[in-house]
């Protein structure tokens, strides 16, 4: 910027230098030129002076005018005021007159009513007097406060009064005679006079509700179970027989002639539909009673039904909006009390779960695809929260919550059993029960409390088990049928974001399938326990043998046979309901437990088996007889002791072995079982090792 700043300081005086340098005569005579200026100035301020006294002094004589000349024009607008109010009165007066003789004209010996033979007459004269009187109006409102006014308003209402009961009169006669051109001459007077509404009005006092006093009958519906559908049909039956001709006057039919119709009237919407509703509130006010959900579905039901057709008889869209906010529509949804009939659906729904939640692992019936009854009753839950005989379009987001709540509680009661119910045992031990959930049934559908204790069997069985992971499993399988359901019915009421319902859906499938983990686990632990009991018989070997006699074994012992039984069980209870993959697992983990755990055993047993016979030989060592000789071995120059134990753990061994084949296992993928085999292998090269 000092650089910039610097530049353009050079320009500019360059630039100075150059205009002195072309105008250098005037600056040098500058001083020359400005010698006597004070004097001349001094003179010019007298003369300048009075011109400005002048100015002032016609300033405000033009102001005085400007004054004068406001002064009469308010004047002038003041009287042009009241002129204008003086035409009005005249204009008044005249209209009045004008009605008057037109009335004396047509009855001069009573003109406050008209009776004339020719009703195309008549309904031309009242479309004139309603043009006077429409002026009438309009100048008389204008001259409010006028003192001739208030004497000739006696006259004015007069006119009023005729004209209205002339239109009552001619309308009503127009409607029982059909006469088109009557009717259209009366709307088309009272649209002049901005009376509509007392048309729309009378037509609902003399022409709907005779009708709705005479359908709308509380014995009549109570007499019959389609009784309330039979005057549903009745009510919509009468726009198409009583209304035709307002409708083909005032545009509402197809066939109406367009230009020759009456705009500005709706009687299906201010007419029909009000006396209609109010006839349905006043006479059958039991309607809205939800006390009983499946008697209040039916009746709201039929009731959406004749809305839904009440507007398509409306002749337009414009139409249907303006009835969809009609007072009297707004007030007979409102009538339907959909909270309470809500309430008492979750305390069906819910209450049934929490029914079948406290029975426990209960198992389902024959022939259903679940196999827990409490999974039987979820599934039901969940498909009767949108069945049509329970489900609401104006309750779509009620019932949602609902279905998200049953998932929710289902997956807490299988998380409850899984981490607080013990497992089946089969010793003498008795196991102690998880309390059953004391609450009332209708505490239980409190669906928020899905953390309380909810009734379970005493144990936990592996068909129990089974049992559980089958119907998550088949849950999960059927969730997308749930979600079509779910689709279907929030498509007809328009929601379009369905990707939020479908991660709920995923949240409640994540919520089930949390549960597989410890199901796993429990089943494993389980199977572990009750197998590794028999096992744990390996240690009962050397007992068999020593100091027995007994022959060299050639089998394997039975409680191989036993530990395996429950995994055999497993096999038999699965078969069908899980997936085998699962099962495998299950077997594989359980496997890999007692295997560990046996292999400890074996190696103990060894051990103790090889110091022994460490202990045989120091001590026949020390001896140096043939008596510990004899004892060491068997009587007939056969296999020791020792021998025998070994040989009998080596067949043990093997057979589980073989047994783990046949289930569909590799040894191989057994943790531990390996190591046990090497163990045995070699007991078995002693044995041949001393044989």
């Amino acid at each position: 910027m000092r650089e910039d700043l610097e530049f353009y300081y050079k320009l500019l005086k360059t630039a100075m230098v150059e205009l002195i340098n072309k105008d250098y005569a005037d600056f040098v005579n500058l001083s020359t030129n400005l010698v006597g200026m004070d004097k001349a100035l001094n003179q010019l301020s007298v003369p300048l002076g009075q011109l400005r006294e002048e100015v002032m002094s016609l300033r405000s004589c033009v102001s005085e005018v400007i004054n004068a000349i406001d002064t009469q024009l308010s004047k002038q607008e003041d009287l042009q005021k009241k002129k204008v109010c003086v035409l009005r009165l005249i204009q008044v007066v005249r209209s009045v007159e004008k009605i008057e003789k037109i009335l004396n004209s047509q009855n001069p010996k009573d003109s406050s009513s008209l009776e004339i033979s020719s009703p195309l007459l008549a309904g031309q004269i009242l479309e004139r007097i309603a043009t006077e009187f429409n002026q009438l109006q309009f100048h008389a409102v204008q001259s409010k406060g006028m003192p001739l006014l208030d004497k000739v308003r006696p006259r004015i209402a007069g006119i009023t009064s005729m004209l209205q009961e002339s239109l009552e009169g001619l309308l009503i006669e127009g409607l029982q005679t059909s006469n088109v051109d009557m009717v259209r001459h009366c709307l088309r007077t009272y649209a002049t006079i901005d009376k509509t509404r007392d048309a729309e009005a009378l037509v609902g006092q003399v022409l709907v509700k005779p009708f709705i006093d005479q359908v709308i009958v509380e014995e009549v519906v109570e007499s019959s179970p389609n009784g309330l559908q039979m005057v549903f049909s009745r009510l919509l039956d009468f726009v198409p027989h009583h209304c035709r001709l307002l409708r083909e006057v005032t545009g509402g039919a197809v066939a109406s002639d367009k230009a020759d119709i009456v705009p500005g009237y709706d009687f299906m919407v201010n007419s029909v539909w009000p006396e209609m509703i109010k006839g349905i509130e006043e006479r059958l006010a039991y309607l809205f009673n939800p006390g009983n959900p499946d008697v209040f579905f039916e009746r709201y039901s039929m009731s959406t039904e004749f809305v839904r057709t009440f507007e398509r008889q409306c002749s337009s869209q414009a139409s249907v909006r303006r009835l969809r906010v009609h007072p009297s529509y707004i007030s007979f949804h409102n009538k339907w009390n959909l909270p309470v009939y809500f309430q008492l659906r979750y305390k069906e729904i819910a209450g049934s779960l929490e029914n079948a939640i406290s029975d426990g692992l209960e198992a389902a019936p024959a022939g259903s695809v679940y196999h827990l009854q409490v999974s039987v009753v979820l599934w039901s839950c969940l498909v009767r929260c949108w069945s049509d005989k329970v489900y609401l379009p104006p309750l779509a987001h009620r019932f949602w919550k609902l279905t998200l709540q049953l998932y929710s509680r289902y997956g807490n009661f299988l998380n409850e059993v899984l981490t607080k119910t013990p497992t089946h045992n089969a010793s003498k031990e008795p196991t102690r029960p998880l309390p059953s959930s004391a609450s009332s049934t209708s505490s239980r559908t409190s669906m928020e409390e899905t953390g309380s204790e909810s009734g379970s069997p005493a144990s936990l069985s592996t068909k129990h088990l089974v049992h559980i992971a089958a119907d998550v499993q088949k849950l999960q399988e059927q969730l997308p049928e749930l979600s079509e359901m779910v689709r279907r019915r929030f498509d007809d009421i328009g929601f379009t974001n369905f990707a939020i319902v479908e991660e709920a859906l995923a949240d409640s499938k994540a919520h089930l399938s949390a549960s597989i983990p410890a199901l796993s686990a429990r089943m494993t632990q389980h199977l572990s326990e009750r197998s590794c009991r028999f096992l744990k018989s390996a240690s009962e070997v050397p007992r068999l043998y020593r100091r027995t006699n007994k022959e060299a074994p050639v089998r394997a012992s039975a409680y191989v046979d036993n530990a395996l039984q429950p995994l055999h069980q497993l096999l038999a209870d699965s078969t069908g309901l899980v997936d085998p993959a699962t099962a495998q697992e299950w077997l594989r983990v359980t496997l890999s437990e007692c295997t560990q755990r046996y292999y400890e055993t074996i190696s103990e047993v060894l051990s103790s088996v090889r110091k022994m016979e460490e202990s045989l030989k120091r001590l026949k060592q020390a001896r140096k007889g043939a008596n510990a000789s004899t004892s060491a071995a068997g009587a007939n120059g056969g296999p020791t002791d020792d021998s025998k134990i070994r040989l009998q753990l080596a067949l043990d061994v093997e057979y589980l072995g073989e047994q783990i084949h046949k289930m569909g296992l590799e040894p191989a993928d057994i943790s531990m079982f390996s190591m046990l085999m090497e163990l045995v292998k070699e007991a078995r090269d002693l044995v041949e090792h001393h044989q």
